[in-house]
C-alpha cells in the first residue's frame, strides 16, 4: 500500500459529501438590477471579470494555483473554483494556507458541516464577545474519487489532528504540501468538533466532482453559544 509521510493512501469509489456555503455567494451580482441590454450585460460582466477575485484567478491563475488548474465547462464551476481561489489572507486552516484554498466537505451528513461551522463562528464571535447574529448557509453535495490518504482508524492522532490550531494546522498544511506534490486528490479524516463526524477535504479542483445544491439552512445566534438551527423554506 502506498503511503505519505507514514499514512495510506487509499482508492475512494465516489463517496458523496456535504459542505456549506454563505447564501451571499448565491445571490445575483447587484449590478444586475440594473441591466436592460445585452449590451450592458456584457459590459457589467467585463467590470466584473476585473473586479472578482475568482475570475481574475481563473483568467491569470495565482501565486501558487496555475489557471490551468480551474475546472471550467462543468456544472457550478465558479462554486469549485471560488473555494481554491479564497482563502484566509493572514491565517492557516488545517489543511490550506493563505496563498491557497481548498474544498472541504463532510461524508458523514450535514450535521458534521454545522458543528464545524459552529466551531469556527463562535471563536470569532468570542473575540467581540458578542454572541449575536445570524447566517444563512447552503448545502452544496459533490463526489470524490480517487486517490485521498486516509487519517481514520490510525492507532494514535497525527499531530496535523491536533486540536490545537497552533500544532494542528502548521502540521496539516505540511501534510497537504506533501499531498499535492505526489499528487493526490485530498485527504479524509476524523471531525475534531464532531465526534462521530468524518471530513475530507479536496486539494484540488478537479478532484470535487458532480457538485448539486441542497437546503439552505440559517444559524442564528442570541446571545449565547449554541446555534438554532434550521432549514428555510425557499
Amino acid at each position: 500500500m502506498a503511503t505519505i509521510q507514514g499514512f495510506p493512501v487509499v482508492l475512494l469509489p465516489g463517496p458523496r459529501g456535504v459542505r456549506l456555503v454563505s447564501t451571499a455567494r448565491l445571490r445575483d451580482p447587484v449590478l444586475n438590477a440594473l441591466i436592460d441590454t445585452e449590451e450592458e450585460r456584457r459590459a457589467i460582466e467585463e467590470i466584473e471579470s476585473f473586479s472578482s477575485g475568482r475570475l481574475t484567478a481563473e483568467r491569470r491563475g495565482t501565486t501558487s494555483i496555475g489557471a490551468g488548474e480551474f475546472v471550467r465547462a462543468v456544472p457550478h464551476a465558479a462554486f469549485i473554483n471560488a473555494s481554491f481561489a479564497y482563502f484566509r489572507p493572514r491565517e492557516l486552516n488545517r489543511f490550506n494556507g493563505p496563498e491557497r484554498g481548498a474544498w472541504y466537505a463532510s461524508l458523514t451528513g450535514t450535521a458534521t458541516c454545522v458543528a464545524e461551522i459552529t466551531w469556527h463562528i463562535e471563536r470569532e464571535l468570542a473575540r467581540i464577545d458578542r454572541f449575536e447574529t445570524r447566517i444563512e448557509y447552503a448545502e452544496l453535495f459533490a463526489s470524490f474519487a480517487g486517490e485521498f490518504v486516509d487519517l481514520r482508524d490510525l492507532p494514535a492522532d497525527p499531530a496535523c489532528l491536533d486540536p490545537d490550531t497552533a500544532v494542528g494546522y502548521q502540521a496539516g498544511n505540511a501534510l497537504a504540501d506533501a499531498v499535492r506534490r505526489k499528487g493526490i486528490n485530498g485527504i479524509v479524516y476524523p471531525s475534531l468538533r464532531d465526534p462521530d463526524g468524518t471530513n475530507l477535504v479536496a486539494l484540488f479542483p478537479h478532484a470535487v466532482q458532480s457538485v448539486a445544491q441542497g437546503d439552505v439552512l440559517e444559524l442564528r445566534w442570541e446571545g449565547k453559544p449554541g446555534p438554532i438551527v434550521r432549514r428555510v423554506v425557499a
